[in-house]
């Protein structure tokens, strides 16, 4: 027998187990739909004439925000009415997708709600998901120039009182279904299935850079050195400024600028971390106090973002992974967009406290272009403890 029959026979085979295990369609369209069918542009006009608070609480956004996110989207759809069936509008499948992202409800329901297909609607916020954030990430998380980041790094010198810092880093876990045939591989620490979306955010709550994807059984540490932005950031290739004297420092050194990250990072000269809790004194007590300030900007942005759209409050049902990934940028492209349009800015704010000032007296550090990351982290340590640095609230973190 010859290879081309053999490779013959295998192809039959193939398109003969595929024919048999596909499933028939019992409706070409459901009798609840076809009932049904007149309901749809009154459902969707109707979810439009609802009151301000009443959009808000099923959308997350004003109304004036929607009109403005449709007229960037409708440009990127392009659906056709063909001889079987008219097309499911731009309009209205914006209104499906966002509707998905604010309540987290099931396809199912949805599907009911606008008298749709279930395939239909899943398909409609798979590819509408993947339009949000190619339409608007570069109006609404495009990559910092150098003088952008000089901006961002006086913003959380301005309100966290953390100088030359360029972001904060971290992981979040998106919880989902478990994926077939995965095994383990996105089971975590915290027992359900997830995968890892590491972000950076500014010091106002704005992702200024996000890469989802990673298998939930692996670290924040793990994922960092694994990401495209560790890569990005050792390359040059996102343009950081250069070294910068302290604001306030007797010495003249110049400092590298810097993002920040938990304990689950790597100390290097870009990313600066807390100090391990066993080998504390309350200088180091003092610097990590201060480095939170600053790092709680990327918790508070994922607490905002996940509050606002309740799709990341349970699990996403989707088995395919593009989808996924697709679904999470979008979330937090649309955070962005709604915080921007919406969201109230941090101002600095300021403790009344008793403490003394001084009262831990700073070393002497030297600094060159050679010196280690954990000299840096001291010389950031003994100049959070300046008198003309340090913060007057400060000292209620130490023993």
């Amino acid at each position: 027998m010859s290879e081309t029959s053999d490779d013959e026979t295998i192809i039959l085979y193939y398109f003969y187990r595929k024919q048999r295990n596909r499933r028939n369609r019992r409706y070409w369209v459901h009798p609840y739909i076809e009932r049904n069918i007149k309901c749809r542009l009154f459902v969707a006009a109707k979810e439009l004439q609802q009151t301000d608070a009443k959009f808000l609480s099923l959308y997350r956004m004003s109304k004036e925000s929607y009109t403005h996110l449709v007229e960037l989207l409708v440009p990127h759809i392009h659906q056709r009415d063909t001889h079987m069936r008219e097309c499911v509008s731009a309009e209205e499948r914006i209104l499906i997708t966002i509707r998905y992202l604010a309540t987290g409800a099931t396809f199912t329901s949805i599907s009911l709600y606008f008298a749709r297909g279930d395939s239909t609607v899943s398909r409609i916020i798979g590819e509408i998901t993947a339009i949000i954030w190619d339409a608007l990430k570069d109006i609404y998380m495009p990559t910092p120039d150098k003088n952008q980041w000089k901006i961002i790094a006086q913003r959380f010198h301005l309100l966290w009182n953390l100088p030359n810092c360029l972001g904060a880093l971290d992981g979040k876990h998106i919880r989902i279904e478990k994926l077939p045939n995965s095994g383990s591989l996105n089971f975590n620490y915290k027992s359900y299935h997830s995968v890892v979306l590491m972000a950076c955010s500014d010091a106002d709550g704005l992702f200024t850079y996000i890469e989802t994807g990673f298998a939930g059984r692996n670290s924040d540490g793990g994922i960092f050195r694994a990401s495209a932005i560790k890569h990005f950031i050792e390359g040059d290739n996102l343009d950081l400024p250069t070294s910068l004297r302290l604001p306030n420092d007797d010495n003249n050194y110049k400092f590298p600028f810097y993002f920040v990250g938990d304990e689950a990072f790597p100390l290097l000269h870009y990313l600066l971390r807390p100090y391990p809790q066993r080998v504390l004194d309350n200088t180091k007590r003092i610097f990590n106090y201060r480095l939170s300030r600053g790092r709680k900007t990327v918790e508070c942005a994922f607490g905002m973002m996940t509050e606002k759209f309740q799709v990341l409050s349970t699990a996403i049902r989707c088995h395919d992974n593009i989808k996924i990934n697709n679904i999470v940028k979008s979330v937090c492209i649309l955070h962005n967009y709604v915080r921007k349009r919406e969201g109230l800015p941090y101002r600095a704010y300021e403790e009344n406290s008793n403490s003394t000032l001084g009262i831990i007296q700073p070393q002497q550090i030297q600094l060159n272009a050679q010196s280690s990351t954990n000299t840096l982290r001291n010389y950031l340590a003994n100049y959070f403890i300046k008198p003309q640095v340090a913060l007057p609230w400060q000292y209620n973190c130490i023993v």
